[in-house]
């Protein structure tokens, strides 16, 4: 098959061709997880035909999607239900027991289930910020040497705690992020064994970001979340029977074997979509991915650009001031049609819920 087909494809599995009609935990759900350095609710609403605004707040605020530390540490979207999986991978590698850490934090591997019972406690009443979790923790004798860190750089450890399930992002007062814990939230499934969480993000990516290679898998798994080489590769390999390969303009690839016959059927498309700084249709399979991301257009792409995506390519980038859209192409892409571009356009304005009534296209050198 050819590479505009395979994009095709996963234009439609990441419901933007075409539009999907998922509330936004189910789009969420879809893409595994969103960045929060992202716009999410723009991420979210390009991909329902019907939106509103701040569905996303209102899911986040009722449980129904969480914000949390996952891939590369950073803050990320995740449902309550699948959100778990990810976390239990990024706390395989268990970092809060390397040398480094103990020296640093002064806590034993033997010491983490007080402290983390600690924690759960000091936020069981209502979410807290870091510095007045910092304080209620080290009232206690045994943790009283972490007030100054949770004072000052209390980001990594907090990763920590998150990763383990004991706490998540609440919501924030006046501007500063709090915390509450996970198991407050009904629709939290927990963590689950590692290897059934590492065969179920397989799963989940291949759906989503199919056809794939187990380097993609490394990259999103393994530099994302710290699952290990050896790892992935053993629940690749456990989940043989569930894989089948394909060939992607000469490059072997794999797809889940149930999904190979509306593969070879999809049609390549030009539809243009445009899309926020870090959307996951780039980050998903990592801008280093030149089906997606134009090479000598990576380190535009990933210092934050929004995207224009023609095809499945990126093609250029845009932005609005006031209702005034600019779309900028690469002197390379090859431009899509202005009816294609006025689609794309017109999802744009929709997703935001106000008119674009100029356009500028404009070439870049």
């Amino acid at each position: 098959m050819t590479r505009p087909q395979a994009l095709a494809w996963r234009l439609g599995r990441q419901l933007l061709e075409p539009v999907g009609t998922s509330p936004a935990e189910d789009v969420v759900r879809r893409l595994a997880a969103i960045p929060a350095q992202s716009d999410p609710e723009l991420a979210v609403r390009t991909r329902q035909q019907s939106s509103r605004p701040d569905e996303v707040t209102e899911a986040l605020r009722d449980g129904r999607l969480l914000r949390t530390f996952a891939f590369r540490g950073a803050v990320h979207l995740l449902t309550p239900e699948e959100g778990g999986a990810y976390l239990a991978l990024r706390a395989a590698g268990r970092q809060w027991e390397l040398p480094s850490w103990q020296e640093y934090y002064g806590l034993t591997p033997h010491d983490w289930p007080a402290f983390r019972a600690a924690v759960r406690e000091a936020v069981d009443d209502h979410p807290l910020t870091s510095r007045e979790l910092g304080a209620r923790v080290s009232a206690r004798p045994r943790f009283e040497h972490l007030r100054e860190i949770f004072a000052h750089e209390p980001w990594t450890l907090l990763k920590a705690l998150a990763w383990q399930g004991d706490l998540t992002f609440g919501p924030s007062r006046d501007g500063a992020p709090t915390f509450q814990p996970l198991a407050h939230n009904p629709r939290w499934a927990g963590l689950p064994e590692l290897a059934d969480a590492g065969r179920h993000a397989i799963e989940a990516y291949v759906r989503a970001y199919g056809p794939t290679t187990a380097d993609h898998l490394q990259y999103w798994l393994g530099a994302g979340l710290s699952a290990g080489r050896r790892r992935i590769q053993g629940w690749i390999t456990e989940l043989e029977d569930r894989l089948a390969p394909v060939v992607v303009d000469g490059d072997a690839s794999f797809v889940l074997a149930e999904d190979v016959g509306e593969l070879l059927a999809t049609e390549p498309t030009s539809t243009v979509r445009l899309l926020p700084a870090y959307d996951q249709w780039v980050l998903g399979p990592g801008t280093a991915d030149p089906m997606v991301v134009p090479p000598a257009q990576r380190a535009l792409v990933s210092r934050g650009a929004n995207l224009v995506v023609a095809g499945g390519v990126v093609a250029g980038t845009w932005e609005v001031r006031r209702d005034h859209l600019t779309v900028t192409f690469f002197g390379d892409s090859r431009r899509p049609s202005s009816d294609a571009l006025d689609e794309g356009t017109a999802r744009l304005g929709a997703s935001l819920a106000r008119p674009l009534d100029t356009v500028t296209v404009t070439p870049r050198p």
